[in-house]
């Protein structure tokens, strides 16, 4: 699998690099779809989404310059025939999922149908998560609970075997203070890995590493 994990998108050359590294190609000769959908479970998310894609919000992600993007809604995926998207993913090089809810973004992912293609289309195809599209390929995510779905839906999809805590330090983000995160990693049973916006975690084929250029931590888990 081929799988970078951002806090908040391709905020420095470290990080562009490593995209550029998993690619194998220029970033403008790779084609890109974006998933939104964990973006609708925020307060204004329908506008939220639309200033990722745009560019006017966040570090730069759908707007790197490459060759073709799409925009790949999960909601929509369950109400129309696998023939008419499955295609267009397979050919695309790149799949980019937004940040927002874990377990509403999990929720879809398992929907759609699109968790269970994963394990097979990243064996050619690049995920690049952002926050939330990040934590939901680890062992531990969050909710933020502005929808309704199942008390037992999972958070997460666990295909990595680490859990990932985004906006270290982030003064949005009080919560993410460096003693808070140790604090929660210290119920997590596998290792967490806390990163700042400036940093993100590359997995190939199951070998982890942490690109950075700002500030992160690894946490080994206690015996449970």
């Amino acid at each position: 699998m081929k799988i970078l994990l951002t806090s908040a998108g391709i905020s420095n050359a470290s990080i562009r690099n490593a995209l550029v590294d998993l690619l194998g190609k220029p970033i403008d000769e790779a084609t890109a779809l974006f998933v939104p959908t964990a973006i609708y479970a925020l307060p204004g998310g329908g506008d939220i989404a639309r200033r990722v894609i745009c560019g006017s919000l966040g570090d730069p992600f759908c707007e790197l310059g490459w060759k073709s993007l799409g925009v790949l809604e999960l909601t929509v995926l369950p109400s129309i025939k696998q023939e008419l998207w499955l295609p267009m993913l397979q050919k695309t090089d790149v799949l980019l999922v937004g940040g927002g809810d874990c377990q509403y973004l999990c929720y879809w992912m398992q929907q759609s149908g699109l968790a269970d293609l994963l394990p097979s289309l990243l064996l050619k195809t690049v995920y690049v998560g952002l926050s939330a599209g990040s934590m939901i390929m680890t062992r531990f995510g969050t909710t933020y609970g502005g929808h309704i779905l199942p008390a037992e839906s999972n958070k997460s999809l666990g295909l990595v075997d680490f859990a990932l805590h985004p906006h270290l330090d982030h003064e949005w983000f009080p919560e993410n203070s460096l003693a808070s995160l140790e604090k929660l990693a210290a119920t997590i049973p596998v290792p967490s890995y806390a990163i700042d916006d400036q940093t993100a975690i590359k997995v190939t084929d199951g070998t982890v590493e942490v690109v950075s250029e700002g500030q992160w931590k690894l946490f080994t888990p206690r015996a449970f």
